[in-house]
């Protein structure tokens, strides 16, 4: 049978992006000999990231709405969904179908390059920085990590930011424990703390840098 030379070429591990070519090479053979999977379906994996920022302030000012949305796309490069509020609260001066935040739900290559750059290039800028607290699991698998400002990703010009926002990063894996799930995220390079150490403050400004 004749090949198709319009056809488009089989994805490679070349053509996958770094962490996920490590997860193939490294990570699985490694969970396998520490857990002794008998399938190669048993092997935990990430199944997708889910990054939350809540905007309260956009109820009173609808540019902090749009400045968290530019922020957002730029660090997960995708386009954020508008979260709205699901029923009024006088107290808060909230009414039903407000937007209160913004939401990203990644997978495949952008899951996996945000993850590395999380890992990799954010988290160490943190000032101060001595790991990941590890008892953020859910008893599943799942990790949720909390970051104080989204000014720790480099893609953030300094310059732009109206205003310091948390982040909420949530990291779901098919893992069928916590201890699965913790091990899973270590090979493939989350910074956890070592047992008996304190907490960092993982949302420390990065020092700005100076203007020539």
């Amino acid at each position: 049978m004749a090949k198709n030379p319009t056809a488009p070429e089989p994805e490679t591990p070349r053509d996958k992006p770094r962490l996920h070519q490590r997860y193939l090479r490294d990570v699985v053979p490694a969970l396998v000999k520490d857990f002794n999977y008998s399938n190669p379906m048993q092997v935990p994996k990430v199944a997708k990231v889910s990054v939350n920022v809540g905007v309260g302030e956009a109820i009173a000012n609808a540019k902090a709405l749009d400045a968290t949305v530019r922020d957002v796309s730029i660090i997960t490069g995708q386009k954020p969904l508008i979260k709205k509020a699901r029923k009024s609260i006088a107290q808060f001066k909230l009414r039903e179908g407000q937007n209160v935040g913004v939401m990203v739900t990644l997978r495949g290559e952008r899951m996996w390059e945000f993850l590395d750059r999380l890992m990799n290039a954010a988290l160490p800028r943190t000032r101060d920085f001595r790991g990941v607290p590890s008892r953020s699991f859910d008893g599943r698998g799942n990790f949720t990590l909390g970051l104080r400002e989204q000014l720790i990703f480099p893609e953030i010009n300094y310059d732009q930011v109206d205003k310091a926002r948390g982040l909420e990063v949530s990291i779901i894996t098919t893992a069928r424990s916590d201890q699965e799930g913790r091990r899973l995220l270590e090979l493939l390079g989350m910074p956890f703390q070592r047992e008996g150490e304190s907490v960092s403050p993982l949302a420390a400004r990065p020092t700005p840098r100076r203007r020539r």
